[in-house]
């Protein structure tokens, strides 16, 4: 008996959409831990050691035990679905490298901004760099060990956000709750609006 190939043909492979995601916020805030612990690739890192040099240059306040800073990004890529591919981009947290931020944001869909509550100011300048280029974005506040628990609402006015700008408490150390963090941001990209500006006053 002789065996041919099966006529039957199954649907044609699905060519998934990959979209780019930006994981912003200050200094030490955990965005090295947040696209390490999601990615399904091993993430490309580009960090360095801490030396004496930029102690002055790097407040500490709050993380002293970090030796190592982002100098460039980080990359990482999960797949949310069969048909839709994440390609995650860490910023550096530090002003000194913030002539970057412009070459990483081309292309965006959204953005999360890590947040440490213990260092809320931190994160002032990434949501007002999101604002003023249209670019959606989510707040995800990194609850850390020992630090106190502040309501979502009490986070909410400190950083004046939005009421549309999704916030989440997270764990960037864990995938499921990054994952979380992540579809809101797609979720929120997709029905974002960008605000008209005021007209100029004559």
């Amino acid at each position: 008996m002789a065996f041919g190939r099966s006529s039957r043909k199954g649907p044609p492979p699905v060519e998934p959409v990959t979209l780019k995601i930006l994981v912003a916020g200050g200094f030490g805030v955990g965005k090295t831990t947040l696209v390490g612990s999601v990615s399904e690739i091993r993430p490309l890192r580009t960090e360095e050691n801490l030396t004496e040099a930029s102690r002055p240059v790097d407040d500490l306040a709050g993380v002293e035990s970090k030796s190592t800073t982002t100098v460039a990004m980080d990359f990482g890529r999960i797949t949310l679905r069969d048909d839709l591919v994440l390609y995650l981009f860490g910023t550096p947290g530090q002003d000194r490298f913030w002539f970057l931020w412009d070459e990483l944001a081309q292309g965006a869909l959204g953005a999360v901004v890590l947040v440490d509550t213990r260092r809320l100011e931190d994160s002032f300048a990434c949501i007002d760099y999101f604002e003023r280029r249209g670019i959606p974005f989510a707040v995800a506040v990194n609850c850390f060990e020992g630090s106190d628990a502040h309501p979502p609402e009490a986070v909410r006015a400190a950083l004046d956000l939005d009421p549309e700008v999704p916030l989440l408490m997270t764990d960037a150390r864990r995938r499921e709750a990054v994952k979380e963090v992540l579809v809101a941001v797609v979720r929120h990209a997709m029905t974002f609006t960008e605000p008209t500006p005021e007209p100029a006053a004559t």
